[in-house]
């Protein structure tokens, strides 16, 4: 087992801090006793904050909580009462159904980038992760080690001190380029007297965390806020137990323990031989079976240019049109066929007014069109760094699949870092990082990828209908976004005019956003900056 890090608290801390978390020790605990708005602010706050979930809450949140009546509260009162009651509902109505009332917040931490991609598959579940573009790696454990995780069988083999010593000196050169780079661009970008010094602040650390990210390996821990029902968290933890990584397998069982603790009747079926066992036995051999088949088939084969790249590869040439079908049955009492043929017979102008009424005055990103929108989608396959695929793959409402990581499609490097002249340093980095893949992958190709900094190239595929589309394609294009799913955005948005031919649905996302910008994070710190005004007035 990872031997994870045991934060320390006073016994004044522990005394409150029992009564709202199921364990003070363990990486993974879950919330209990508190308001809802409590959790979810607490969860918002997470993502932008250094600390741990239990530290931050007597930091930041526990000065507001009325804790006079709290003194006898146990995380455990009432779970046989509430699960005898649970039982019997299951009989009368269906566990699915039922599972999907009861929800937790549970606190997912120190789990590296690999783990955090599997945690972040579920489509019925919320979650937020800690941000690389507002928290320094440099920072280390409280028991002063880097924050990358830490393998077991991997430090025990012939690699584990060659593993620690060069993952030691990955993060040393990503510290100290933040220091250059933060020092760069506060030369390139002086201070305006229109911004406060901790906006300024703010807007070039952003800058220089985004420029470099792409030196973090895999291996790098992050923290992670999950709210779900018992009957998503049930999903997650067969493909969780299922998984190749043995630090996800690890890592179910930690959760599985602390989420029967506040949910145990959701969760009897895990065990069980006949479902959930059977379930994750399924999921092992069909994974299996299916690599051995493909093997023999076409051997290990690789295929594509090692370059960025975003293709469109599957639509439909008349999408436009089953988007105008689908809002003419729902805005009429005609069967299926009827409103086809109605459409087939509209005229381009016609067709042009029936899709600018149904899509209507958008007053900005949110305001999106219905679900005739998702009458048609698109498949998109991208070659990306693993930074940008991180920030794509957590959009839920879209499919996405992705290759294993390697260092094969080679690796982007930020512009940002040339024109500093720090390029070379960047890239001695990276192939250390190659040189340690190619050697542990023979041995160890599950841990291998954790060597794997996140500037190298990612394979996967996004498959999204118009709806999602809009959705993805204008908030990633942001100016505030990272470039490298900047640039993403903006041709998904081209592909879907010019090669789809889908003109209308790509006029009607008139929020993507094309503008440049120096500083990405400035105009958004300002607003932010206006909004704490505001509440302190």
């Amino acid at each position: 087992m990872h031997p994870y890090v045991v934060e320390q608290f006073t016994d004044a801390e522990e005394a409150v801090l029992r009564r709202y978390f199921t364990n003070l020790e363990g990486p993974v605990f879950a919330l209990v006793n508190l308001p809802e708005v409590v959790k979810g602010a607490l969860f918002a706050r997470y993502s932008r904050s250094s600390k741990s979930l239990r530290r931050l809450f007597l930091d930041e949140f526990v000065g507001d909580l009325d804790l006079t009546g709290d003194l006898g509260i146990d995380a455990t009162v009432g779970l046989d009462r509430a699960d005898e009651l649970y039982q019997r509902i299951f009989f009368e109505y269906g566990d699915d159904s039922v599972a999907q009332l009861g929800g937790v917040h549970l606190a997912c931490e120190q789990a590296s980038n690999v783990l955090t991609k599997v945690l972040e598959r579920g489509r019925i579940m919320s979650y937020l992760e800690q941000s690389t573009r507002y928290l320094g790696y440099d920072r280390r454990l409280e028991n002063g080690l880097y924050r990358y995780y830490r393998d077991h069988d991997l430090l025990e083999s012939r690699f584990g001190a060659r593993y620690v010593g060069e993952m030691d000196r990955t993060f040393d050169t990503y510290a100290q380029m933040l220091r250059q780079l933060t020092e760069y661009l506060t030369k390139k970008y002086p201070q305006t007297p229109d911004d406060t010094d901790f906006v300024y602040r703010q807007a070039i650390r952003a800058k220089a965390l985004d420029a470099v990210r792409g030196l973090l390996p895999a291996s790098s821990l992050s923290n992670l806020g999950i709210y779900a029902s018992g009957q998503a968290y049930e999903a997650l933890l067969l493909r969780m137990r299922a998984h190749p990584s043995a630090e996800v397998r690890q890592y179910s069982q930690l959760m599985l323990e602390e989420l029967r603790k506040v949910i145990p009747s959701f969760l009897k079926r895990i065990d069980v031989p006949e479902r959930g066992i059977a379930w994750t036995d399924y999921l092992v051999a069909s994974r299996g079976a299916t690599r051995e088949v493909v093997a023999s088939f076409f051997g290990d084969l690789a295929s594509g240019e090692p370059a960025e790249q975003v293709r469109l590869v599957a639509y439909d040439p008349e999408g436009e049109r089953r988007v105008l079908e689908a809002i003419v049955f729902a805005n009429s009492a005609l069967d299926h066929a009827d409103a086809a043929a109605r459409v087939a017979a509209l005229s381009d102008d016609e067709r042009s007014r029936l899709m600018r009424a149904y899509v209507g005055e958008r007053g900005n990103r949110r305001h999106r069109p219905g679900r005739a929108f998702e009458r048609t989608d698109y498949r998109f396959e991208l070659v990306t760094d693993y930074g940008a695929f991180r920030d794509l793959q957590r959009h839920r409402m879209l499919t996405v699949e992705w290759q294993s990581l390697t260092v094969d499609l080679g690796y982007d490097v930020p512009e940002l870092v040339r024109e500093a002249g720090l390029a070379d340093a960047y890239e001695e980095s990276l192939a250390r990082s190659a040189e340690l893949f190619n050697d542990l992958r023979a041995e160890f190709p599950d841990q291998a990828q954790y060597a794997v900094a996140l500037a190298f190239r990612i394979r996967y595929v996004i498959q999204m209908n118009a709806r999602e589309a809009m959705h993805l394609i204008e908030l990633r294009s942001g100016p505030q976004g990272h470039p490298s799913y900047r640039r993403v955005a903006h041709e998904m948005l081209r592909l879907i005019r010019e090669k789809a031919g889908h003109k209308a649905i790509a006029d009607a996302m008139s929020f993507v956003d094309f503008s440049e910008t120096d500083l990405e994070r400035l105009e958004a710190e300002r607003a932010a900056e206006k909004n704490r005004a505001k509440r302190d007035f």
